[in-house]
């Protein structure tokens, strides 16, 4: 028994995978705030570019 959580304690497996998590998750939230600022500044650019010529974006008429 003694032998048995001797070797639960050394194990380190699982502290590994939970650190990938972390590290995967932390990608995810700077890739989704990228992602959002990047999406606003060029919507910001789209609609500058369709009013100087003279595109309303109200139907594409």
């Amino acid at each position: 028994m003694k032998n048995l959580v001797s070797r639960f304690f050394k194990d380190e497996s699982g502290a590994t995978a939970i650190e990938y998590g972390l590290i995967a998750a932390l990608i995810a939230v700077v890739i989704i705030g990228a992602v959002t600022t990047l999406g606003t500044s060029l919507s910001g650019t789209f609609e500058t570019v369709s009013g100087s010529l003279g595109g309303g974006g109200e139907g594409g008429e």
